[in-house]
């Protein structure tokens, strides 16, 4: 494929074939790319008709279509003018610098969807059942990544931590004869833990709302019995090192439980903070 492919009047056509072969009117004409872009709209047939049967999460799906947009965006604000005497004194130059610029947008903007698509329907969806060590976990973790960069809030941040960390729960019970990778799961699940509890209590600590910490709760409820489960003939090293997660669960469960009684304090206040968000103080009337 030659780089003059989404050039002005081949990016036109291309617009035109994608139209007719979803159903849209026929334009009579033709091109001498004809036969390069048919090949292109050909492929992407074949990629709508070929992709799996899969379910992508609502979520996922809008944050990438707002990243392709925002790329498309910065790449049209970004287009250099080169002659800017001719841009002003010459309508016909003008006229077609903006057609030219909107084509190289229209042209940026269907790489992105078509990449996009690839991405969501098959990649992306593939990659969800990877473990360490498999070619696409990489991609999985990536995509997390993406979804904490889209997130809203760190209410929103800490919640997604603490499904990463049931999802490193999974993935440690499928590495159960590896030492190595069973240990390295277990201390990226510790670190998700960490990661989403101490967004959350900070963030019930700066609303004064515990609604934060009932999220966690449920989070320890789930995941101690869970990860208890990992100790069901486990050998000598696995089961210490499952305790150690264990009593990380048991330090945040104080922890939360701490600041649901300081929140009911007139005068709540954290004394300092730690891996775990704020450390609460001691209740005006407990001293």
């Amino acid at each position: 494929m030659d780089s003059d492919l989404f050039s002005r009047r081949r990016a036109v056509r291309f617009a035109q074939l994608l139209d007719e072969a979803n159903g849209g009117r026929r334009h009579h004409v033709r091109s001498r790319a004809d036969d390069q872009l048919t090949r292109l709209v050909t492929v992407g047939q074949r990629l709508v008709a070929e992709r799996p049967d899969i379910q992508v999460d609502v979520e996922f799906r809008a944050g990438l279509r707002a990243m392709l947009v925002a790329a498309a965006e910065r790449g049209h604000a970004a287009e250099p003018v080169t002659d800017a005497t001719s841009q002003v004194t010459g309508r016909g130059s003008l006229l077609g610098g903006a057609t030219a610029r909107r084509a190289r947008a229209r042209g940026a903007i269907l790489v992105g969807i078509a990449a996009g698509a690839v991405a969501v329907s098959g990649i992306s969806a593939a990659s969800e059942n990877a473990v360490p060590g498999d070619a696409l976990y990489g991609m999985k973790r990536s995509t997390e990544r993406a979804q904490l960069a889209l997130a809203s809030s760190d209410v929103s941040r800490g919640q997604l931590f603490l499904d990463f960390a049931r999802t490193r729960l999974d993935e440690a019970a499928t590495l159960r004869d590896d030492a190595t990778g069973f240990d390295a799961v277990l201390d990226d699940m510790d670190a998700d833990t960490r990661q989403g509890v101490r967004l959350l209590t900070g963030g019930a600590v700066q609303h004064g709302d515990p609604a934060a910490l009932d999220a966690v709760n449920t989070f320890v409820s789930g995941q101690r019995r869970a990860v208890g489960g990992l100790l069901d003939g486990a050998g000598s090293a696995e089961r210490e090192r499952t305790r150690q997660s264990l009593a990380l669960l048991d330090a945040i469960r104080r922890r939360s439980d701490a600041l649901r009684t300081a929140l009911g304090c007139a005068l709540p206040a954290p004394v300092g903070s730690d891996a775990l968000g704020p450390v609460p103080g001691t209740c005006p009337t407990d001293r």
